[in-house]
């Protein structure tokens, strides 16, 4: 059995100033006012209409991340209905062989410290999990079968895909403190990346 910590990764190529200058573009449009368009005028007009609250100019760009996290935090984040997901499958993935090794994965509960006794009670049921779940295999059940008894602590990949609009919305509703606190601890997570490469987008979002 192993236990890890969530992880995200941006996928893409990332290019914030060329970006920028789309979203810009794309805004001005709007308002005919491509002529005003400067070397340096991409941030000012962005924060502009995010202020005013049209953020339909910023959908025409996406970000894809690759998100490590458990199968619990994947049931809440593909409710986010404007996105692409495409996600690890426990029906055609066998745990119990190759490359995973015959061995379980689960990710660390946030919430508990590896002395709480509650994380020592979450530890055991893991490991009895496991233990069936490789017996199920042994006796001839298909993984398929055997996934019925996989927890939502399970470890799982996710690869996610949205437009900075619907991005923006998930930020404000992930990292907030009613949030679980596995999905903040995600969200937070894709929230340190994106104001990080693009600040005028996202650093009005406060966590």
């Amino acid at each position: 059995m192993k236990i890890i910590e969530p992880s995200v990764e941006l996928i893409d190529d990332f290019d914030a100033a060329a970006i920028m200058r789309k979203l810009e573009l794309a805004g001005r449009v709007c308002y005919k006012s491509e002529g005003n368009i400067k070397a340096d005028s991409a941030e000012k007009f962005i924060r502009a209409i995010i202020k005013r609250g049209h953020e339909s100019v910023i959908e025409h760009a996406t970000i894809s991340f690759k998100i490590v996290c458990d199968r619990g935090v994947t049931h809440e984040l593909v409710r986010h209905r404007i996105a692409s997901f495409s996600q690890e499958s426990t029906r055609f993935c066998d745990y119990s062989a190759g490359k995973f090794g015959g061995e379980l994965t689960f990710i660390k509960p946030c919430f508990w410290s590896a002395d709480d006794e509650n994380f020592q009670l979450w530890s055991a049921t893991m490991a009895a999990i496991e233990k069936n779940y490789l017996a199920m295999r042994a006796n001839g059940a298909k993984p398929e079968e055997a996934r019925s008894i996989l927890p939502n602590s399970l470890k799982t990949e996710i690869f996610v895909t949205m437009n900075l609009r619907e991005l923006r919305h998930f930020l404000k509703l992930r990292t907030a403190a009613a949030a679980h606190p596995q999905m903040r601890q995600v969200a937070l997570m894709i929230y340190n990346l994106l104001v990080e490469k693009l600040p005028a987008l996202f650093d009005d979002i406060n966590p």
